[in-house]
């Protein structure tokens, strides 16, 4: 079979779109990837898939942004429909972001089936606006705010697809770990940085008591524009720190972690719960619809992490929470098995599942998939999204 995927250019939709391609291509179907010019560029992922680039204006509520945005999705709609005709895939497989729209309304407009991925607790605007059209929406978590009652047969739970060698960490024991053994805390703040994980966390560790300070090894992603500082700020406290810029071997680094200190991107989350590590979550204020806050519940509500939204974000209130959750070292070992028990490493898997049932022209309610049981808070009628 064939597919195309359509994903917008931040990891937390390349991210996903790209284990659904290693799983398709390892059964033996054709895979295409439409995005953006930064999609295209993303590092590590989508090595020997074809790219194509679609043009795809993001609406703004403004009349002049409108219509330039309007435009350029037309245009974009357009030229995916030459690209099916020539092409014409199975399903057409979006992840979210206004360069996946052109690819998902060009499919819908000539009945080729589609399948809408959501990685968050919310779902997205891009999706929001696709979704009466789609033939399934799969997400990642049991309870998915804003969809539509409506939508409820064709809403099919397969989990958030990671890379399969961060679904095999879960596999394997968690690092050893007692009074005695390095303490290894990684921190990212996603595919670009977070400027305040640079300033809070390294004041935080140097709160640490001094049983859990001295044994510290610091793995850490910073903006480049912050990276010295950090730097310097380590060396003053006398904490190892390897730091850089971007995680290039994401896996590798889960795989040495006893504790990450992260944002609650989708990616991170799902990463986090198949490999069982963990955490200390900053959901990000300015996501969305507060989508950061809702991916982080059911990891919280296990026990696998600790939350701390960022206006309370603090050196104390960091290392008091490190403190409670590593201080015994059984706790942290009892945070990683709960962490591990909301994960669904087979995601990519299960969605590779569906989207070969719904190409080959079976329904949501005939693929044999358990549906989503929860759906949380009726979207607004219809619309374009802002």
């Amino acid at each position: 079979m064939n597919f195309v995927l359509a994903a917008g250019g931040t990891g937390g939709h390349m991210v996903p779109a790209h284990a659904l391609a290693a799983e398709l291509r390892k059964r033996g179907h054709g895979v295409l990837l439409i995005t953006d010019d930064r999609g295209a560029r993303f590092p590590g992922l989508f090595q020997g898939v074809p790219v194509h680039i679609l043009p795809a204006g993001r609406l703004t509520k403004s009349p002049l942004g409108m219509i330039r945005g309007v435009r350029s999705l037309m245009a974009g709609r357009r030229e995916a429909k030459n690209l099916y005709k020539n092409h014409r895939p199975d399903a057409v497989i979006g992840f979210g972001g206004y360069p996946a729209v052109p690819a998902l309304l060009a499919a819908s407009s000539m009945k080729i089936p589609t399948v809408l991925h959501e990685q968050n607790a919310v779902l997205g605007r891009a999706n929001r606006f696709l979704a009466g059209e789609a033939t399934a929406i799969a997400t990642a978590y049991n309870e998915v705010e804003r969809i539509k009652k409506s939508y409820n047969d064709k809403v099919v739970l397969v989990g958030n697809p990671v890379r399969e060698a961060i679904a095999k960490l879960g596999e394997v024991p968690f690092p050893p770990f007692d009074e005695y053994a390095p303490f290894k805390i990684l921190v990212t703040g996603g595919s670009q940085g977070a400027t305040v994980l640079s300033k809070v966390v390294p004041e935080g560790l140097g709160l640490l008591s001094p049983s859990l300070r001295l044994r510290l090894q610091v793995m850490q992603q910073c903006r480049p524009d912050d990276i010295d500082q950090v730097r310097k700020r380590y060396s003053e406290l006398g904490i190892p720190a390897e730091l850089m810029t971007y995680i290039e071997d994401m896996p590798a680094k889960l795989a040495e972690a006893h504790l990450v200190i992260a944002r609650s991107g989708a990616s991170t989350v799902a990463e986090l719960t198949a490999a069982g590590r963990p955490a200390i979550l900053i959901p990000y204020p300015e996501a969305t619809d507060d989508h950061q806050t809702a991916n982080a519940r059911d990891i919280t509500e296990a026990g696998g992490a600790r939350m701390i939204q960022q206006p309370l974000f603090s050196p104390e209130a960091l290392a008091r929470q490190i403190e409670v959750m590593a201080e015994d070292p059984q706790s942290l070992i009892n945070a990683a098995a709960r962490s591990l028990s909301v994960g669904k490493p087979h995601a990519a898997s299960n969605l590779a599942d569906l989207v070969e049932r719904v190409g080959g022209g079976l329904s949501p309610m005939e693929v044999g998939f358990t549906l989503s049981p929860r759906v949380r808070a009726e979207a607004p009628a219809g619309g374009v999204p802002a």
